[in-house]
């Protein structure tokens, strides 16, 4: 039984350069934590993800989350989780300050996680093993697929994990092997254009085969310069991803990403603003075979749902800790099958608890381990840190969903 709850602002500032983008030139990563513990002394943790200011209020929004679930059984909890997530996702105040966005949703996030943390450690499990052990009815009953029904009904997501129980088995190799990673850190957006040359030749060196680059400048032929000092150190066989953090218009994004292909990126993530799904349709339909990625800034199912329905993307970052936690990554997840899109997590988690979701997303639902995001920065600071050699992540062991925070 959840018998007390801790919520906590915590913030760490980073070495110079390190996290820049277009549009965040000095982030502090912070994450507003929210820590279930039960009558045994278990505790749960789990959080968003933002970039500093404003994380208070997240928190102040996670407490009141986490309030309702005072002496709720965990099994139970989670038993039934798909309909406790629709009734604190539409708390008729808390609503009226999204819909499913914004600071309610991140709290909700920092909620939800944490109640997954705390079923895995109740059973004794890490919490890609809790999942990809629950029946197929038994992740549908984690879900709210409320709103996708012109899509994706209970019945046919149903349908779609028992399908994809064929294969289960050899896909579980998976564990033994450790899934992919790619290095976001070699260009930082602060970085210069040395400091980009080196991080790519350190990157290979390290075993990485995918790597990706800060773009988005005033001056778009920085961006074009850089992206072949990359695409040089690194050569033909490394993919090379783009991310542009939001910072172009459709014409200038029309106009900078056409003269970006002759680097051949693997893909061009968020050219644009996040909500323009139409605009992203405009430019992927006009930048084809070259796909876009997106989903840092896409705040729930709905708009996910959206950007499938058009075709606009070609890869889905969704990430758990800024839509609603792992309940709504597992249906965007879900989505994202039915129309045959990748998922690949954009991790402001720092990859602890996406590696859980990716090895359910593969081992159970038949997705293609492409490869996770890694960004070490917050190492220092988890109790177990992921563990990223020759460049794949090592399976996580340790009961719980990898979030537990030193001294929070």
């Amino acid at each position: 039984m959840i018998k007390n709850i801790q919520v906590n602002d915590a913030r760490f500032p980073l070495d110079k350069g390190a996290g820049s983008d277009a549009i965040h030139r000095d982030p502090i990563y912070s994450y507003a934590v929210t820590n279930l513990i039960d009558d045994s002394g278990l505790i749960g943790t789990g959080f968003a993800f933002t970039l500093g200011e404003g994380n208070d209020l997240v928190c102040k929004a996670a407490q009141f989350y986490a309030a309702q679930l005072k002496g709720r059984d965990i099994e139970e909890l989670m038993s039934d989780f798909g309909n406790v997530f629709n009734q604190l996702s539409n708390e008729q105040q808390f609503r009226w300050l999204g819909p499913h966005k914004g600071i309610v949703h991140l709290a909700l996030a920092s909620v939800t996680n944490a109640c997954y943390d705390l079923w895995a450690k109740k059973r004794g499990v890490p919490l890609w093993k809790l999942l990809i052990d629950l029946s197929p009815q038994e992740i549908i009953n984690t879900l709210d697929l409320s709103y996708l029904e012109d899509e994706l009904t209970a019945e046919q997501a149903l349908q779609l994990l028992k399908d994809n129980q064929a294969g289960k088995t050899a896909r579980l190799q998976i564990t033994n092997a450790g899934y992919p990673g790619y290095d976001t850190s070699i260009g930082w957006f602060n970085y210069s254009d040395d400091k980009v040359r080196e991080n790519c030749k350190k990157a290979i060196a390290e075993g990485f085969t995918a790597m990706k680059l800060k773009v988005g400048s005033k001056d778009p032929q920085r961006d074009i310069r850089r992206a072949h000092i990359v695409r040089e150190e690194a050569g033909d066989l490394v993919k090379v991803m783009l991310d542009a953090n939001q910072q172009w218009t459709l014409p200038q994004a029309l106009k900078i990403c056409r003269e970006l292909q002759s680097m051949n990126p693997y893909w061009i993530e968020e050219p644009t603003h996040p909500d323009d799904i139409l605009a992203h349709k405009t430019l992927a339909d006009a930048i084809a075979p070259v796909k876009l990625a997106l989903g840092e800034h896409v705040p729930n199912r709905i708009i996910f749902k959206n950007y499938l329905q058009t075709g606009s993307a070609g890869f889905i970052q969704a990430d758990a800790v800024r839509i609603g936690g792992v309940s709504e990554f597992i249906t965007v997840s879900l989505l994202c099958r039915k129309y045959g899109i990748p998922v690949v997590p954009h991790v402001g988690d720092m990859g602890q608890l996406h590696q859980h979701l990716v090895l359910f997303n593969h081992i159970s639902m038949g997705h293609e381990a492409l490869f996770l995001e890694h960004i070490p920065h917050l190492q220092k600071h988890f109790v177990h840190p992921v563990i990223v050699e020759s460049g794949v992540y090592s399976t996580p062991m340790e009961p719980g969903s990898s979030c537990d925070l030193k001294n929070i």
